[in-house]
């Protein structure tokens, strides 16, 4: 079984959601990257070699630390903020997504992924002390989930409403009651596994600085977030 739980989301605010969001990290080169990225563009903190004149190599110290830089003023400046409960999140893409649980197998991969891939976004996640960017898992079909979402997409105005540069429209929705976010957890407890449909280096990134954070943890007790 897997353990799924609501977060308290770090995300933009509503006027910059369009201008923060961004492609992947590994959809785009370096030059790609500077060309596309504007002023507050998640950009800036997953590829952040953008940010130096010329493009600096992006498994640098220099560049690891400009990440953080960034993350950080992207908080301090708003652009980038927590919300203050733990909740789930519909998102919805259209065109014209428990480290232990990874480990052990409950949450199914389809492809082989790179050490060296792996490695530098564990220093991402390390550093960040943060998963920047989404992975897609899959899950048997629920019907009581499917509802659930039905519910709120068709009763509540989306948080984000945007169609990016590329074409793809993007909705978000904030699941804020906490009955629905304790149902989800529970019908989440009876479901047996979950499939990487997207960022496995993410996935395996984030699941082995879970293990580092473990193992340096004496009082661990398995309800820390690194374990998520």
């Amino acid at each position: 079984m897997v353990k799924i739980k609501p977060f308290c989301g770090i995300r933009p605010p509503k006027q910059y959601a369009s201008e923060v969001a961004s492609r992947p990290y590994d959809v785009l080169n370096s030059a790609e990257a500077k060309a596309e990225a504007t002023e507050r563009s998640l950009l800036h903190i997953i590829k952040p070699e953008i940010d130096f004149e010329p493009i600096a190599d992006e498994h640098s110290q220099e560049v690891y630390d400009k990440a953080v830089e960034n993350f950080r003023a992207w908080r301090e400046k708003g652009w980038l903020e927590q919300d203050p409960g733990e909740y789930y999140y519909i998102y919805a893409q259209t065109m014209d997504g428990h480290y232990e649980d990874y480990l052990s197998g409950a949450i199914k991969k389809h492809e082989l992924t790179r050490l060296d891939k792996e490695e530098d976004r564990m220093i991402h996640v390390r550093n960040q002390k943060a998963n920047i960017e989404p992975v897609f898992f899959a899950y048997p079909d629920n019907a009581e989930i499917d509802a659930i979402v039905a519910d709120v997409v068709k009763n509540n105005d989306p948080e984000y409403d945007f169609t990016a540069a590329d074409g793809f429209g993007h909705k978000l929705w904030v699941i804020r009651d906490k009955k629905t976010n304790d149902r989800i957890t529970e019908i989440f407890a009876g479901i047996p596994a979950l499939y990487v449909a997207d960022g496995h280096h993410r996935t395996a990134a984030a699941a082995r600085v879970g293990q580092e954070c473990q193992a340096k943890n004496p009082g661990h007790t398995g309800n820390e977030e690194y374990c998520l």
